[in-house]
């Protein structure tokens, strides 16, 4: 499973501002329901009930929230470069800068794992991650988490 199977080019934000992380994830479920046509706070109430289990907040200023809805046609993601990190109670506690919001079909079971095991294997590659943050090109952002190869980050 490819990281571009899972995001367009038009589904990344490259330079995106928030303060907090509530409003961090307003701004992921709004750029969402434009690229699935699912409503924005549906997208919203599912990845903030997911994160009232606990953060997903994965550590070297990475998150990658998640959640599934009903409405959605396939494993489909947004991804968000900031440009000022915001604190996301991640394990490690520092503040998130880049964040991949994944979300799936209610029934995507195995497939959901598996998206977002590829994600957080490509987000640990120091490579691209350095690569990611000193971009602010959206179509580059996109080259850079699609051609990471999933057994180079293992």
């Amino acid at each position: 499973m490819d990281l571009s199977d899972l995001i367009e080019v038009q589904a990344i934000m490259p330079a995106l501002k928030a303060n907090s992380k509530k409003q961090l994830l307003q701004l992921l479920a709004e750029k969402a329901a434009s690229v699935t046509g699912l409503p924005e706070r549906e997208i919203f109430d599912t990845i903030l009930q997911r994160e009232r289990l606990g953060s997903t907040g994965v550590g070297n200023g990475i998150a990658i929230p998640h959640g599934k809805l009903s409405g959605v046609d396939r494993i489909r993601g947004v991804f968000a470069r900031l440009d000022h990190p915001v604190d996301f109670e991640a394990l490690d506690d520092q503040p998130v800068d880049l964040v991949f919001l994944l979300l799936a079909p209610e029934g995507a079971g195995a497939d959901h794992l598996k998206a977002l095991s590829r994600i957080a294997r490509v987000l640990r590659d120091g490579e691209a991650v350095s690569k990611i943050r000193g971009t602010s090109d959206a179509a580059a952002i996109h080259s850079f988490l699609s051609e990471t190869p999933a057994s180079h980050a293992a």
